[in-house]
């Protein structure tokens, strides 16, 4: 059974960094295409960033290009989001997810096929 597990969010100011983790179980790094979703309050579900763990391609949403980056450590089965320079527009609940499969671009929430439970971001400014 596929498992996803965030960690790290929490209360950053204006222009902070925060580092979320997401430690998976149940699946074979190399099969899954996995991402961060966010959504923030009253808003819809965004695609933030996604990496194909079989060669480590990594992709992200016009909004966070040159502040996020996707990295992952396949030895502890774990991926991580480092958010930089971050404004009041990120806040959001960040969910890990996983797509069975290859990306080949950014994956859209709807291309996920299992979530973790999300962990708060708040950006204040």
């Amino acid at each position: 059974e596929v498992h996803l597990v965030e960690s790290g969010g929490g209360l950053v100011q204006d222009g902070g960094s925060l580092r979320l983790s997401c430690e998976v179980s149940g699946f074979t790094f190399g099969n899954y295409a996995i991402g961060w979703v966010r959504q923030a309050p009253g808003k819809d579900y965004e695609g933030v960033s996604c990496m194909s763990t079989h060669d480590g391609s990594t992709y992200y949403a016009d909004s966070v290009k040159g502040r996020f980056t996707m990295s992952s450590d396949n030895a502890e089965n774990t991926v991580y989001l480092q958010m930089n320079n971050l404004k009041p527009e990120d806040t959001a609940v960040y969910y890990c997810a996983a797509s069975l499969g290859y990306a080949w671009s950014l994956l859209t929430f709807r291309d996920y096929d299992y979530w973790g439970q999300g962990t708060r971001v708040n950006v204040s400014s």
